[in-house]
């Protein structure tokens, strides 16, 4: 143990502050938000470098990139930085009298209406606990979750979910067409064969969510299960604005029917007849504690939808 402390290349400081290098890509942006000079964060990486005898960045006149090796720290560094937060954390609520609090993660493709099942029960049976929300994609909440910055995460899964997470609640979720009520009209007057139909669908101007997310890869299979040759007009990632924007008279779009629930009286927006539905998992996910901590256990066992 002596001889780690005296060989080791870096601590944990030095390391916090190659990660803000990394996350601003700038050395100057960095010192601002470690309140540092430029020179003071810029000698620290290299002590970093020169310890272990590698380029961690590679330094141009208008950014900072990683290098191989500085791509392999930051991804390792994360489950470290976070596991050293998380401790801290728990200290202070445990022996210091803070406020327990659960970070949540909640995927941009989820609407309004689905928070409250979320969260309802656990602000009115333990308004002790506070809750720290943020919107993100579920790629990134996944990778937040492994890196300890997230308690746990309400996402769209992908196929296969790293082996550190566990899901602990799962429910499906339907979608139908929307489109505006003069598009609507239109629609209905159609002739019933499901030809003349996706013909009519394929010319109109669509609104989806973004083709790098997991819900959008699954609306474009879909699609072409449906025969449907789109090229969306706008490819937005949150599910409340499509449907603003198709009550505007913007297109049609393919929407989860619970999240209409918020817009029930848009007389402007009206649902459209599908053949075969598409349906979505939705997924709660956390990491494969040890021991979960007693306030975010009940948290999710309070979490309803």
């Amino acid at each position: 143990m002596n001889e780690f402390l005296f060989t080791t290349p870096f601590d944990l400081y030095e390391l916090c502050l190659f990660r803000l290098v990394v996350r601003h890509r700038s050395f100057t942006k960095a010192a601002q938000a470690a309140g540092l000079t430029q020179s003071a964060v810029t000698r620290q990486i290299q002590g970093m470098e020169n310890s272990l005898g590698l380029d961690l960045l590679e330094r141009t006149t208008r950014s900072v990139r990683l290098t191989p090796a500085g791509e392999f720290l930051f991804a390792e560094s994360a489950r470290l930085i976070g596991g050293v937060e998380e401790s801290v954390q728990r200290l202070r609520e445990q022996f210091a009298g803070a406020r327990p609090e659960v970070r949540v993660g909640v995927s941009r493709s989820i609407g309004l209406a689905y928070l409250p099942g979320f969260f309802h029960a656990n602000l009115r049976h333990f308004p002790e606990v506070g809750c720290r929300v943020s919107s993100q994609q579920s790629a990134e909440i996944l990778a937040a979750l492994e890196a300890n910055e997230l308690d746990l995460g309400v996402v769209c899964p992908p196929k296969r979910l790293p082996a550190t997470l566990r899901v602990t609640h799962r429910f499906s979720d339907a979608f139908t067409l929307v489109a505006p009520a003069e598009l609507a009209a239109v629609f209905q007057a159609l002739p019933q064969s499901p030809k003349a139909r996706v013909s009519w669908l394929a010319e109109q101007k669509w609104l989806l969510l973004e083709d790098s997310t997991n819900t959008g890869q699954q609306m474009r299979a879909w699609m072409q299960r449906q025969r449907l040759a789109v090229e969306p007009v706008m490819q937005l990632d949150s599910f409340d604005l499509i449907i603003n924007l198709v009550a505007l008279g913007m297109g049609i779009s393919l929407v989860p029917i619970r999240a209409l629930a918020l817009y029930g009286r848009k007389r402007t927006l009206q649902r459209l007849p599908m053949g075969e539905r598409l349906v979505r998992e939705l997924v709660v996910v956390v990491r494969r504690h040890r021991k979960v901590p007693e306030h975010l256990a009940r948290f999710v066992e309070n979490v309803l939808f």
